[in-house]
């Protein structure tokens, strides 16, 4: 998917942003990806689409992706991904503490990657996950 086309073309800032606004970033980008991918299984109903989509971008599913791309960052990804997993936040009575955490970092280092305009990289992440 071509991320650039959805920015102005001009990297921001990223370190000028706090962990939990790269996660509200990283969050989308990575929603977006996953909901392209289900696009292109074909035309299913809506219901379905959405019941996949959540099945993949839930705290459990980002925490297992982050296990499968670890092994794959550069030392400065790895540091992002830790930023955002220790960031102090609420967790959702719903979750497990350690996913969502895990996922947190997940989700600021796609918006850390997407906000450097990183697209390439973003889309060679995400292809070790959803090859």
């Amino acid at each position: 998917m071509d991320l650039e086309k959805l920015s102005n073309g001009k990297p921001l800032e990223a370190s000028q942003y706090n962990s939990l606004a790269l996660a509200y970033m990283g969050d989308a980008v990575f929603e977006l990806l996953v909901r392209r991918k289900m696009m292109e299984q074909g035309n299913l109903h809506v219901k379905n689409l959405h019941q996949q989509t959540i099945s993949l971008v839930c705290a459990h599913a980002q925490s297992e992706d982050m296990a499968v791309l670890e092994p794959h960052l550069t030392e400065e990804e790895f540091d992002v991904y830790k930023r955002g997993r220790n960031v102090a936040g609420r967790i959702p009575k719903n979750a497990d503490m350690t996913e969502y955490r895990r996922a947190t970092g997940f989700e600021a280092l796609f918006g850390w990657l997407y906000l450097k305009g990183e697209f390439d990289r973003i889309d060679a992440l995400f292809s070790l996950i959803f090859p």
